[in-house]
């Protein structure tokens, strides 16, 4: 077994999570994860049955099947040739995207530790179109920016996610962040999807108990940075993102929302 201690305990069980819904390889599902998984059902069930909102899992799910929708629409519609997955621990959306097009060059980026674990789990999994490597989203310059990671993309149109990321940077790196992929977006064209929660969303009981059970788990503060979906788009828009749309998820139940944003392409009239 390769050694996964590295790896954040919501890597492991968000892996888990996706592998138990039909959306993953088992090369990603870790004992870690199948053990986190069990610890978290009693309190994923006693969530549901309090308050009848969709629990953790529901939420992990419902997040990553709208970014999956949105990109899917991006590739179809040949805006973009190539993603780059930011922080993408055992995301396993590079599988499933690169065997459903064979064309699509696919970027999974994450800190040294965590690049390296994800490419010794995938081994022989990883396809000439598929890579790994190291890509630190906080810096401006150096081998790991977005924008060097991105030099290595084919010509066209880039797709950048950053899935269960924002909210673990303060709200000056996150802008740092979208500024960076918006730069990269306005050389390149193409489309930025991320999860986003708002303080609109997480006012009520049910959803702070919800917001305080994540700060167990992951050990650490979750950071909301915006009052609202209008703040959060004026924020988008100040970094250099000219076209924004913050998707709810499904029944608006979900604490969390999805980005979908673009930057006009430098030289373009559009």
């Amino acid at each position: 077994m390769p050694d996964t201690s590295r790896v954040s305990p919501t890597a492991h069980y968000t892996a888990y999570v996706w592998f138990r819904n039909g959306l993953s390889h088992p090369a990603l599902a870790t004992p870690m994860g199948r053990i986190l998984y069990g610890a978290l059902a009693p309190l994923n069930a006693a969530y549901r049955r309090l308050t009848g909102n969709p629990d953790l899992e529901a939420n992990l799910l419902a997040r990553h099947r709208t970014i999956d929708s949105l990109l899917e629409r991006a590739i179809a519609s040949s805006e973009i040739g190539s993603t780059m997955e930011i922080a993408a621990g055992l995301s396993p959306r590079g599988l499933r995207f690169v065997r459903r097009h064979p064309d699509l060059v696919y970027l999974e980026g994450d800190l040294p530790d965590m690049a390296a674990e994800k490419a010794r789990l995938l081994g022989g999994l990883l396809g000439p179109n598929h890579r790994v490597a190291e890509v630190n989203a906080l810096v401006d310059g150096g081998r790991e920016s977005i924008a060097a990671a991105a030099d290595g993309l084919p010509a066209g149109g880039v797709g950048v996610i950053t899935e269960g990321l924002l909210n673990y940077f303060d709200e000056a790196s996150v802008r740092g962040l979208w500024r960076r992929v918006a730069s990269l977006l306005r050389r390149r064209g193409g489309v930025y999807l991320a999860d986003l929660s708002v303080a609109d969303d997480t006012r009520g009981m049910a959803a702070r108990g919800f917001t305080r059970l994540l700060e167990v788990f992951v050990r650490g503060r979750l950071h909301v940075h915006f009052a609202s979906v209008a703040a959060a788009r004026a924020a988008l828009v100040d970094a250099g993102f000219t076209d924004v749309t913050v998707h709810p998820i499904g029944d608006g139940r979900y604490i969390a929302r999805v980005i979908e944003a673009r930057a006009r392409v430098v030289g373009s009239r559009a």
